[in-house]
């Protein structure tokens, strides 16, 4: 059972890394005017979107400068970092 709840762990590790280049891409298409209205863009406007619009509605933009994405980034990755790690230790601990 303690085998299945890590591999699970795995794909989630392997999921938020997917979503962790999603966002990057998403971010870099803004650079470049209509690269978001592909259908590449499209599609990542509809997985990173409802992400990053929490953030976007707490942090105001700088000027120009939108740093909602970058601070969203430091939260994924603290959750992939710590909150897996967190949950791997616990399900060790708890079949141990």
């Amino acid at each position: 059972m303690t085998g299945i709840l890590l591999m699970i762990l795995e794909l989630v590790d392997l999921l938020l890394t997917g979503y962790f280049f999603a966002l990057i891409g998403y971010i870099l298409m803004s650079w470049f005017p209509g690269a978001r209205d592909s259908s590449i863009g499209n599609f990542l406007t509809k997985i990173c979107e409802p992400y990053l619009e929490p953030f976007r509605k707490v942090i105001p933009p700088i000027g120009m400068i939108d740093i909602s994405p970058i601070v969203a980034i430091f939260v994924l990755q603290f959750a992939q970092g710590s909150g897996l790690i967190a949950l791997e230790r616990l399900i060790i601990n708890l079949a141990g």
